[in-house]
């Protein structure tokens, strides 16, 4: 008697240890909105088997790619393309430096998505000699650069 309790009580737990693994917002792919299956197409057979936050974060982008215009499919497709030819070192070095964005204050973020945007205005002739310059830069130089222009904008910050 004792022992058919102890193996209840194992099953019970077992099966509640199973449902707490398997968190509400998992969605299987028969579940998914005929718009995101389109979307999602490539990911069918694999579907199932990703990791329910990784489900849910597809779900969004796919959510978010619907509202976007045609114009800015297109560019994020380009974008999607120059990233895919990225070697793994390139992709790893621009997370890092994205994440170093990310702890910035926010106002200072703002400044620097203001200079990408005036570096954009320029001319392609004067962007494209700008960026020679910096390609001829050692990478201590370049760094020294960044580090220089941070620690202004962060004084800057700390102005305020």
């Amino acid at each position: 008697m004792k022992s058919r309790r102890k193996i209840l009580a194992a099953i019970v737990a077992i099966a509640t240890l199973a449902v707490a693994a398997t968190p509400a917002w998992a969605t299987s792919w028969s579940e998914l909105p005929a718009q995101d299956q389109r979307l999602l197409q490539p990911l069918k057979d694999k579907w199932n088997g990703l990791p329910p936050d990784r489900q849910l974060r597809l779900q969004r982008g796919a959510e978010r790619w619907r509202q976007l215009t045609p114009e800015q499919r297109q560019r994020v497709r380009k974008r999607l393309k120059r990233w895919r030819k990225l070697t793994p070192e390139q992709r790893q070095r621009i997370r890092e430096r994205f994440r170093e964005f990310r702890k910035l204050p926010p106002d200072v973020q703002e400044r620097i998505r203001q200079r990408r945007e005036q570096f954009r205005a320029l001319p392609p002739e004067q962007r494209q000699r700008l960026r020679e310059r910096w390609r001829k830069l050692t990478p201590e130089q370049r760094q020294r650069i960044r580090t220089r222009v941070l620690q202004r904008m962060r004084m800057r910050h700390h102005r305020r």
